[in-house]
């Protein structure tokens, strides 16, 4: 398994690097099949927020969605302990599901689990600019200023493929968002599900719908 270890507006220190290998050499043990683990490394220079001044984002490229998770506090060493319990609870979750799957294959229907994490990482914010670099592959992502602003936009360009709506609101957990983009498989449409209140969750659906993808009226 790689681990590729990058630091925005900071350096990354030999002796953190082989921190990070020692802690996530036990990441195969809970996804044999991960090919991957991006590690970001983000320090903020703002006095004010010196409590969380390092943030550590670690997301594991395995065979299905990617499965992300982060964590801030005042030292590195510490918000990747937090980063990586938050992160090996979401990989269980994974085995857990694809176990479900195998057994759901057998005729056994086993209930959903989706409760909610205490904390959950900001959502990314996408938007277009004036004039925006146009993103050619899945994982792509461009940072802009936002005219004369002091603004910063980033972009992202992300994967889609018709999914059930309790599978969006799975992928949502696995990267610990506030909300998730997908393809309804039911009506065809761009949609997002998003997090609200305790246990519940909603889904905004736009009118129209995307081109080859034909709607799926009974699931099994």
């Amino acid at each position: 398994m790689e681990i590729v270890v990058v630091g925005r507006h900071t350096e990354v220190a030999d002796r953190f690097r082989r921190h990070v290998e020692d802690k996530l050499s036990k990441v195969t043990q809970l996804a044999p099949a991960a090919r991957r683990v991006d590690v970001e490394v983000t320090r903020e220079n703002n006095p004010r927020l010196s409590e969380v001044r390092e943030r550590v984002e670690l997301t594991v490229h395995d065979k299905g969605p990617v499965i992300r998770a982060e964590a801030a506090a005042d030292d590195r060493f510490g918000a990747l302990d937090i980063a990586l319990d938050k992160l090996t609870e979401r990989l269980r979750r994974s085995r857990d599901r694809r176990k479900d799957h195998r057994r759901r294959a057998n005729g056994v229907l086993p209930s959903v689990d989706v409760r909610p994490y205490d904390e959950v990482a900001a959502a990314e914010a996408t938007a277009e600019t004036s004039a925006p670099v146009a993103l050619a592959e899945p994982g792509d992502a461009v940072e802009e200023q936002l005219g004369d602003s002091p603004v910063v936009i980033r972009r992202k360009l992300h994967h889609a493929e018709p999914m059930t709506v309790d599978d969006a609101v799975y992928q949502m957990e696995m990267v610990g968002h506030d909300f998730f983009l997908f393809i309804s498989k039911e009506t065809a449409r761009p949609s997002a599900v998003y997090r609200r209140r305790g246990w519940t969750y909603g889904v905004i659906e736009l009118d129209s719908t995307v081109g080859g993808v034909e709607p799926v009226t009974e699931l099994t």
